[in-house]
């Protein structure tokens, strides 16, 4: 594979389609290849071709995808893994350690609280949940001397808010903290982090990125040298990586993401039009309703506003579910960001792990973790419900 030019001062488009992969220069061909291959021919101990020796460290697929997703978020190193929450995990114990802290959103992705309330709390990092609109909450739940990451969703999921990244990563560094933004909602056609001072931008690219339903996949971009290797020797050493179908899949629909997304956008506005003068409709949630709070610090950061939607309905939760159950165009189903449109009630869905858990005292411990890290962490048999809300009647529409 030939080097591979520099094309930081391209337009997204460009960037989307040719980053990360010169064709191939004894074929010709447009496309990488799959490299169904799990270890590499050496010439001689240690005689690299490439700098490949097994795929859990590096396959051709997999680099093509690596290079283009830093390309396109405006990053110098990316990497790609099996899964949105594998490439969390891995930042995670990558930055931070038993004893430390981190600030992540009071409405995040349901997957992510999990992760770090039963997975990465047990381990000994502890968490804090704070509002990403609110600087000044953000701030107040930052522990001087602890805090390693702020985490933050913008736009988050399934409620929308809004988090201006330029203040919120100044908070961040002036705490000595990283911060982190899961771009997954915006895609990087619409929203730069790294540019408006993210240090790493994270991204579930079974979404918008591979838009097509058919991959499931993750990744991370960085700019910072020292941080990239430290993410590096974590996603060997974890492995928890993309395979060369699966970064196949991913690069082929980053290729057309930047028309996607003005489609979702143009189709979102529409629903939304539609919602609003709809009898059973309460309200409508959209970050491009000018009533939205976060709506000028969107304006400001977003180059359209998304293909995202929630509404609650009149009726409460029954009516919500009723919603859901009886689409005809839209499916019933999780996810997000394919072709085709789907709706989701998040309370009994994708954020069923927030909505109802319960706390008790975890079992017996060994290893390293603090007493103050497993204090409050949820298991499914106790009896006291899990303080965070439920928003049980919130109807999320993918468009």
């Amino acid at each position: 594979m030939s080097e591979h030019p520099d094309w930081s001062d391209a337009g997204f488009e460009t960037r989307a389609i040719h980053a990360g992969y010169e064709p191939d220069p004894s074929t010709g061909a447009v496309i990488p290849p799959i490299y169904a291959t799990s270890t590499y021919k050496q010439d001689g101990v240690g005689g690299l071709r490439g700098g490949y020796e097994y795929s859990r460290s590096a396959n051709p697929t997999r680099t093509a995808l690596e290079g283009a997703l830093a390309a396109v978020e405006g990053g110098t190193h990316g990497f790609a893994f099996a899964s949105g929450l594998a490439a969390e995990d891995t930042l995670v114990r990558a930055l931070c350690g038993p004893g430390q802290h981190a600030v992540i959103p009071d409405d995040a992705y349901g997957g992510t609280f999990r992760l770090f309330d039963k997975v990465e709390q047990v381990w000994g990092l502890v968490h804090t949940p704070a509002a990403v609109s609110d600087v000044d909450a953000v701030r107040a739940a930052i522990r001087p001397g602890e805090t390693r990451l702020v985490w933050v969703e913008t736009p988050t999921n399934p409620l929308l808010g809004i988090g201006d990244i330029e203040a919120l990563a100044a908070v961040a560094h002036d705490a000595g903290a990283l911060l982190v933004v899961d771009n997954t909602f915006a895609s990087p056609y619409l929203q730069q982090p790294l540019a408006l001072g993210a240090d790493v931008v994270v991204h579930s690219t079974t979404k918008y990125v591979g838009g097509h339903s058919d991959v499931v996949g993750g990744a991370l971009v960085v700019r910072d040298d020292a941080l990239a290797d430290r993410i590096r020797f974590h996603q060997n050493a974890m492995g928890a990586v993309a395979g060369p179908f699966d970064a196949w899949l991913t690069l082929r629909g980053l290729k057309t993401l930047a028309v996607r997304m003005d489609r979702h956008c143009d189709n979102a506005e529409r629903i939304v039009a539609h919602l609003l003068e709809h009898p059973a409709v309460e309200q409508v949630i959209y970050p491009g309703l000018a009533d939205h709070p976060g709506h000028e610090v969107a304006a400001r950061q977003m180059k359209r506003f998304g293909g995202m939607v929630s509404f609650r309905v009149k009726g409460g939760e029954a009516a919500a579910l009723a919603v859901c159950e009886h689409t005809r165009v839209f499916t019933l189903g999780e996810s997000l960001g394919g072709v085709e449109s789907l709706i989701e009630h998040p309370g009994r869905m994708t954020h069923a792990s927030v909505a109802v858990p319960t706390w008790r005292s975890p079992p017996t411990w060994s290893g390293s973790a603090s007493a103050s890290s497993r204090s409050r962490t949820c298991w499914p048999t106790s009896t006291r419900r899990c303080p965070r809300p439920c928003r049980a009647e919130v109807v999320g529409a993918v468009i």
